[in-house]
């Protein structure tokens, strides 16, 4: 059970759950391809470059593990971190404004970032989110 469905209202349920794009694991994916093209040329250059490709992957299956992006019928829900932990739980009758920014290859993949601001001044945003405008689609139409 994930920390958006541990912490449900009573009579609150989960209308649309996001992860965050495989996108994030694209520099250590470039270092093992590098480092299987180097096989051909310097297999102990190969090896090492590999070895770093592998190690820089840990954090990010960590990151893409552990973090939580969720609309219920009430709230956004949003959990990101491990050891380092940051939530967002915000009512759906508190937004003020949702923003999504992508680039072109955000665009071309389907990942971006989503700003959510709240009233009081509450702004927080997410970057690297899969399918960041049907995030705020969900999130506008439960507001409404």
């Amino acid at each position: 059970m994930g920390y958006i469905e541990s912490n449900l209202l009573p009579d609150e349920t989960i209308v649309y759950k996001a992860k965050l794009h495989w996108i994030i694991f694209w520099k250590s994916w470039a270092l093992i391809v590098l480092g299987i093209v180097f096989l051909l040329i310097q297999p102990i250059v190969a090896g090492i470059v590999i070895a770093i490709g592998v190690f820089a992957t840990i954090p990010s299956i960590i990151n893409y593990a552990t973090s939580e992006f969720g609309v219920t019928n009430k709230r956004v829900i949003i959990k990101v971190g491990f050891l380092r932990r940051k939530t967002l739980e915000l009512l759906l009758r508190h937004v003020e404004a949702i923003s999504v920014e992508q680039s072109v290859t955000g665009r071309i993949f389907n990942y971006g970032s989503v700003t959510l601001t709240g009233t009081g001044g509450v702004r927080e945003v997410f970057h690297n989110i899969s399918a960041p405008l049907e995030f705020r689609r969900q999130i506008q139409g439960e507001a409404s």
